[in-house]
């Protein structure tokens, strides 16, 4: 994610419980594919593990992202 949609997010996660579930959602599947990045060898469940997670993660982000436009687009009409 950009830098300014970062701090977008930050500004609209007190109000918006679906972004925040998302963002948070996106931290910890960052943080968990990381470990396994981190590791020399994955066996085979961690491997599809790893993929399922990076699935969600992405799928997460492309949520955020409509989120974020929905935003965007209102504070252009403004």
């Amino acid at each position: 994610m950009e830098k300014r949609d970062e701090e977008l997010i930050k500004t609209l996660v007190e109000n918006d419980a679906e972004l925040r579930q998302y963002y948070q959602d996106h931290i910890d599947f960052e943080r968990q594919i990381d470990a396994f990045n981190g590791k020399a060898h994955l066996s085979a469940e961690e491997e599809v593990e790893r993929k399922r997670l990076q699935k969600l993660k992405l799928a997460g982000k492309d949520r955020i992202m409509e989120i974020l436009g929905r935003y965007k687009t209102g504070e252009a009409a403004h």
